[in-house]
């Protein structure tokens, strides 16, 4: 078993390396682009600062449609965008379009249900002390519902690296693609098992900190 895995370990680290480039990228996307429009599908709901049916019926809409499709699926249909962003259809670059565009769908919703469990009255009065509106946004919003959206991110993180573990159809590699071409399909499963372990390993790590910084910003 141990000669198994030692065979396979520089190949093994290398898809550590490639999870960790597509997983942080979708990550960088999600808190640069996810946050935001999480923030105003919030704001654009009925009865909220910035409310605006349109506006948000049209977002909500992208939103729904993209955290429906399958995401095996959304990589296909995404090769000719893909490929006109990053020069390339294939590789861990490219691996990241796709999987960016999901974590900015998904993130976003949960960065709207997290602003929607801080208490009307701190929106009310921020208003009275006359904030504008990114005062709002930063100084009281932001921070009443930072534990949820730290907690939105680590769950966020942990989807996408399931999802990272289909990218292999476009030669993203990772974890997964390694599990499934080293282990199953050359039959040698002490591999496949040794990389799913790493996978666990890798995930359990990331919810204990996520929620751990999630407790210590839970000043509540």
């Amino acid at each position: 078993m141990f000669e198994s895995i030692a065979k396979y370990e520089t190949l093994m680290w290398q898809s550590i390396g490639e999870t960790f480039v597509m997983v942080g990228i979708s990550i960088g996307a999600a808190l640069l682009l996810g946050l935001p429009l999480g923030t105003l599908l919030y704001l654009c709901r009925k009865g909220q600062l910035y409310e605006n049916r349109t506006l948000s019926l049209v977002l909500n809409s992208i939103v729904n449609v993209i955290r429906s499709f399958p995401f095996l699926l959304l990589v296909v249909a995404l090769i000719p965008f893909t490929r006109l962003v990053v020069g390339t259809a294939i590789g861990t670059l490219a691996a990241t379009v796709p999987l960016s565009i999901v974590a900015i769908a998904y993130y976003s919703r949960l960065v709207e249900q997290s602003l929607l469990e801080v208490p009307r009255g701190t929106v009310e009065a921020a208003l009275s002390m006359g904030a504008s509106l990114p005062g709002v946004i930063f100084k009281f919003l932001y921070v009443e519902a930072r534990s949820g959206l730290v907690l939105g991110l680590t769950t966020s993180t942990i989807s996408f690296i399931s999802f990272s573990t289909v990218m292999g159809v476009v030669g993203g590699g990772g974890v997964g693609d390694f599990a499934i071409r080293y282990g199953y399909q050359r039959y040698e499963t002490e591999v496949m098992i040794y990389a799913i372990l790493v996978m666990i390993v890798l995930v359990q790590l990331i919810q204990f900190t996520g929620s751990t910084a999630a407790r210590l910003l839970d000043k509540r």
